[in-house]
């Protein structure tokens, strides 16, 4: 099989273990998909303390670790998917966000669910190119 269609897990054990029955990235060919990532702290296994705010900077920090583990990082990202607790913290999180993609940000979306996992107040998704290793 040629590497454009190699399916690939990703781990790390720089990110919060997986609270269900799936992995915390996958990559397929030159994209890697990372599941949502929530505000956890990987060394407790517990959302961060701070609100959206806090929360909002460890996934972020939790999914750049996933993707770079895949051989990838925020700065190849092409499309992210935020779910707010409230969409009321929407710039309260985009205060965050901005800080991570400064230039050239990637596609994305935002809405509000009726609940995350464990109560937390964001979770966010990212798809992002693998570079090429020439």
């Amino acid at each position: 099989m040629c590497d454009c269609c190699e399916r690939k897990v990703i781990t790390s054990d720089k990110s919060p273990k997986a609270i269900g029955p799936y992995s915390i990235g996958v990559q397929g060919g030159h994209l890697v998909f990372t599941s949502g990532q929530l505000g956890i702290d990987p060394a407790t296994g517990n959302l961060v303390e701070g609100g959206v705010e806090a929360e909002t900077r460890q996934a972020l920090l939790n999914a750049q670790d996933v993707l770079q583990a895949a051989g990838s990082d925020l700065s190849f990202a092409v499309k992210n998917t935020v779910f707010l607790r409230d969409i009321n913290d929407f710039a309260k999180m985009n205060e965050i966000y901005t800080t991570f993609f400064t230039a050239n940000p990637p596609a994305r979306s935002a809405f509000q669910v009726g609940a995350l996992p464990k109560g937390a107040a964001v979770e966010i998704e990212i798809v992002a190119v693998v570079p090429c290793k020439d």
